[in-house]
């Protein structure tokens, strides 16, 4: 245990934050997602909640310049309940956040350095942030 460290952030899932470098991207996922179908490195984190686990990994790791989160646009292009909450978790607003067409955004979770999937089970409750530079001034 380590004091002053969100419960939700596992040994495992410090350590794959540690790695990353700037600018390389952690999906949270909902429990829809192919994680295992699209990351190298999944972590399942079941019974969380999207913004629980962005808000968590926020406490840790800034989030790059803008656009530094990329949320999945919904099927109607509406800013549904879980989306606000994801931009409230990562301290964006809907002019910092870009939202990516379904399909498109599986192509830019390809390359992600990790996704953790969690047990949320709202329609387009996933977030993809890319990290910033730990330390710096503007952080």
């Amino acid at each position: 245990m380590l004091e002053g460290i969100n419960p939700l952030l596992t040994g495992e899932l410090l350590l794959h934050l540690d790695r990353m470098g700037h600018s390389d991207a952690v999906v949270i996922a909902d429990a829809h997602f192919p994680a295992w179908a699209l990351g190298e490195r999944t972590i399942d984190l079941p019974g969380t909640t999207t913004p629980e686990v962005l808000a968590a990994i926020r406490t840790v790791i800034p989030l790059d310049d803008a656009p530094g989160l990329d949320l999945m646009e919904s099927a109607d292009g509406e800013i549904l309940g879980v989306q606000r909450e994801l931009m409230d978790a990562a301290g964006t607003t809907t002019e910092t956040t870009r939202f990516v067409e379904r399909f498109a955004y599986y192509e830019v979770a390809k390359p992600a350095y990790l996704i953790v999937r969690t047990g949320e089970t709202r329609k387009y409750g996933n977030a993809l942030l890319r990290k910033g530079v730990v330390g710096h001034a503007s952080a």
